[in-house]
């Protein structure tokens, strides 16, 4: 929303994680290949990067954790 200048945040920091965990030091020969060194990035951040807000667990194990406690 205009005015707010947390809007943008979120998006902002996970294009910095792109540019610092991604693409820094790397050349892409063709579309393709960025393709999948994207796909293959955001598979390991959202399913196997360790979170600290997370207690140091992957968003899968998180989940888990919630899921046998909550049977």
């Amino acid at each position: 929303m205009k005015g707010k200048p947390y809007d943008n945040a979120v998006a902002e920091a996970t294009f910095k994680l792109f540019k610092t965990e991604l693409t820094q030091g790397m050349n892409f020969d063709s579309l393709e290949q960025l393709s999948l060194e994207l796909n293959d990035y955001v598979n390991w951040f959202n399913n196997i990067r360790m979170y600290s807000s997370l207690n140091y667990l992957s968003p899968i194990e998180d989940k888990l954790d919630s899921l046998k406690k909550s049977i």
